[in-house]
């Protein structure tokens, strides 16, 4: 028994439908896969610029915590991308570029905190002169 015309069109179609949306899911998804060592990279150089920057500002001393846990991460980072584990190498790298940018939020903070303000006058001493005895 042959099926009506009508119907084996439809079905051809729907077959064309699935095979073009399985074929264009797969280029999507090889085309994304070499893409994880490019993003890793950029944020690893994000990251390690607003570490440094933040080292400048002082951040060693002013927010140690965010400061060492913005470095260790990145140093992590990049032992996942040396074995091509892109996906938490870039992962660990956001996280390196946040605490590194808090880190240095940070030390502008409390290095302004620290400074004396210029509203307050400064303390002088009068110097005491003892007169002579005769």
């Amino acid at each position: 028994m042959q099926l009506p015309a009508r119907c084996h069109n439809s079905r051809s179609q729907s077959r064309r439908w699935r095979m073009s949306t399985v074929v264009c899911l797969l280029c999507v998804g090889l085309g994304t896969v070499g893409c994880g060592n490019v993003l890793y990279t950029v944020r690893a150089n994000d990251a390690a610029s607003k570490l440094e920057e933040a080292r400048e500002m002082g951040a060693e001393q002013r927010a140690p915590y965010e400061y060492y846990f913005a470095k260790e991460h990145l140093d992590k980072a990049k032992s996942e991308a040396a074995e091509a584990d892109y996906g938490d190498a870039y992962e660990l790298a956001n996280v390196a570029l946040e605490y590194a940018t808090r880190a240095a939020t940070l030390s502008t903070q409390r290095a302004a905190a620290a400074a004396p303000t210029s509203s307050a006058s400064p303390t002088v001493q009068t110097p005491v002169v003892k007169e002579a005895s005769p």
